[in-house]
């Protein structure tokens, strides 16, 4: 059975001083070894997230993006190796904002998958459909083209190591909430095509997270639905209040 993921993005929020402060806070609101806890923090925050999470094995961290090479001349960016290093055990991978703010393509997305496997780091593949997308009755279309591009990548005894998350770009941010009914076809379209192209009993390993506008009043709702097996935070994670809350209601 899957156990249950709650994850929290930070995004460009909390810098190291903020981020020991909520831990601090967090940690001892949440004492249970499940569900599983993944905290997302910006990339200078993670030393910091590392040494003031008290030792807690049930909250992992991960790095929001990641480069394909191991190194070079490749200003700003960060490898699997160096999140590795730094405590990182998650690497957030093709997030909406990285396609659609910084054109982050889909054979990107591929390679940083890759790269984040060969260094030992789970990837948290992101796929979502915009607005317009949407009402080009395009939703299948594009979450099993995005899913795809990770899959190529990823090796058949792999099942443990990847995680998915179905972001509908249109209800990130905006206080929109896809509605049962929504979530349910986009996981159970992306269950599908797990099974279809990797079988069954990979289909059944893999977590699928839901992300878009969660928070503590919709979380249990959400996570009832058939084949969400956690959920991607954004905004309701960087208070440690509220996202204990969405934890709780796992």
């Amino acid at each position: 059975m899957r156990s249950k993921v709650i994850a929290g993005n930070w995004k460009m929020h909390h810098g190291p001083a903020t981020t020991r402060k909520f831990f601090n806070e967090f940690a001892p609101r949440f004492p249970g070894v499940e569900p599983t806890i993944l905290i997302f923090p910006p990339t200078i925050s993670l030393l910091a997230a590392a040494e003031s999470r008290g030792g807690r094995p049930e909250i992992s961290l991960g790095i929001q993006n990641i480069h394909w090479e191991t190194g070079g001349a490749f200003t700003g960016e960060h490898s699997a190796g160096m999140a590795l290093s730094a405590g990182a055990r998650f690497a957030l991978v093709g997030h909406s904002e990285r396609r659609h703010v910084f054109g982050e393509t889909d054979e990107e997305v591929g390679r940083k998958v890759g790269a984040a496997m060969v260094e030992g780091l789970s990837p948290v593949v992101c796929v979502g459909e915009t607005l317009d997308e949407r009402r080009a009755g395009r939703v299948e279309e594009i979450i099993v083209r995005q899913l795809d591009a990770a899959l190529l990548v990823v090796p058949e005894d792999a099942v443990k190591s990847i995680l998915v998350a179905y972001e509908p770009v249109w209800a990130i941010g905006t206080g929109e909430t896809a509605t049962v009914q929504d979530v349910e076809g986009a996981h159970g379209i992306l269950r599908r095509r797990l099974a279809g192209v990797r079988g069954e009993g990979f289909a059944s390993e893999v977590a699928i997270l839901y992300g878009g506008s969660v928070k503590p009043e919709n979380a249990a709702e959400l996570l009832k639905v058939t084949d969400v097996d956690g959920v991607l935070v954004g905004g309701a994670s960087l208070d440690p209040e509220s996202f204990a809350r969405i934890a709780e209601a796992a």
